[in-house]
């Protein structure tokens, strides 16, 4: 199997740690499988470095400091590998092999990084060498040293791991996978044993620090990747197994949705409204499509043929009530979603979605976003138009 490990700063923070990654890796090679390794800088290396820069260093100087601690941390791996007679060789920007290469505008060059990786698994699988490769560095075509941005090691590890054609990915890090909420905060947290694409993109943009966003786009379907701790030891079992990949898609949803809007003084800052609305529709197994709030309202997305319905059962709370003054529907809505890699995140994104919609005078009723869709809400009649319009942006 090959496989591709990053270890995060917290992994490699002092030697015992240091120590455990190379064991873990040498058992991996000891078993047969292919290993390429990428490390980030140890500790809190890259947080000294870029706050021992007091002074107005030019931009390609800056990359270059900040280097030197991925710099320094494939080499104390590769030594400590080499400690346990494992061929392990360190690859870093202006190595004559290295693989990540960025265009003009600071972003990935595809087409030369995949050939280049593809390049460097060829020679591994030739050789039998693990490589330890400086994860979050790039460099242009000029040769200069650029980076990836927050994350940067996740994003090496999967970028990697999806252009080297890689079985796995696993994630070293501090944590036990993704877990069921904070374990600082939340008593009895546990880790989760699966989890997909879509739904570990939307907790990292909500704020949840275990696989950096940037790096989701690059997995594929068929590649394996999983968070382990780095005190696990195992590289190849246990920890959080993410599924799937991400689909650029742009759909109409299928049958007309009503809108049921409950008006109420500052509802948003009365706790337990959504939740007193919510659990009655629940109750009677009419499926909420999406929520949308102001200072005074709160606003229901559903199947139209149930609209009648929900209208009754939440003007009962509307009556009971004392905050809520009143509940009204809007029916014959449609829905299109754009959906794809962090499009909401993108500047831009839904100010294109909209732009064409303005422009041929459609009625926009609502735009709600997550970390991986946006969806516009129309007038039922203008949803055919509304998605070509949309269709013919470019995102």
């Amino acid at each position: 199997m090959r496989v591709v490990a990053k270890f995060g700063g917290t992994s490699l923070g002092n030697g015992d740690r240091v120590n455990r990654a190379a064991d873990s890796i040498a058992a991996a090679v000891e078993a047969g499988h292919e290993v390429t390794v990428v490390a980030s800088a140890m500790g809190s290396t890259t947080d000294f470095l870029l706050e021992a820069i007091s002074f107005d260093a030019e931009q390609a100087d800056r990359a270059e400091i900040v280097s030197m601690g991925e710099r320094t941390a494939v080499r104390m791996l590769k030594a400590a590998l080499a400690a346990r007679d494992v061929d392990a060789r360190f690859f870093e920007p202006g190595h004559g092999e290295w693989p990540v290469i960025t265009d003009e505008r600071g972003e990935v060059d595809v087409d030369e990084t995949t050939g280049r990786s593809k390049a460097l698994a060829d020679a591994m699988s030739q050789e039998g060498f693990v490589p330890v490769v400086t994860g979050f560095l790039a460099q242009d075509h000029a040769g200069n040293v650029t980076t990836l941005g927050r994350g940067g090691s996740d994003t090496t590890a999967v970028m990697l791991g999806n252009y080297m054609d890689a079985d796995e990915v696993v994630i070293v890090t501090d944590v036990e996978g993704v877990m069921t909420g904070d374990p600082t905060v939340v008593e009895g947290a546990r880790n989760v044993g699966e989890i997909t694409v879509d739904e570990l993109r939307n907790l990292s943009f909500r704020g949840a620090e275990v696989v950096a966003p940037s790096a989701l786009a690059y997995k594929t379907e068929g590649m394996d990747v999983r968070v382990v701790h780095y005190q696990h030891g195992d590289l190849l079992a246990g920890g959080t197994h993410i599924e799937g990949q991400f689909e650029n898609l742009i759909d109409l949803r299928d049958g007309r949705l009503s809108c049921i809007t409950i008006a109420g003084r500052a509802v948003r800052n009365q706790p337990g409204v959504l939740s007193d609305l919510s659990a009655p529709l629940s109750e009677a197994d009419i499926n909420i499509d999406a929520v949308s709030s102001g200072m005074d309202s709160i606003t229901f997305y559903l199947d139209a043929a149930r609209a009648e319905e929900a209208e009754t059962i939440l003007h009962d709370a509307v009556v009971t009530e004392e905050v809520l003054s009143s509940v009204t529907v809007n029916d014959d809505l449609a829905v299109v979603r754009v959906t794809g890699d962090g499009l909401p995140t993108e500047p831009g994104t839904i100010y294109r979605a909209l732009t064409p919609l303005a422009e041929n005078r459609l009625t926009v009723h609502d735009v709600i976003s997550s970390g991986t869709s946006v969806g516009v809400f129309v007038d039922w009649d203008d949803r055919e138009e509304a998605l070509e319009l949309i269709q013919s942006v470019e995102f």
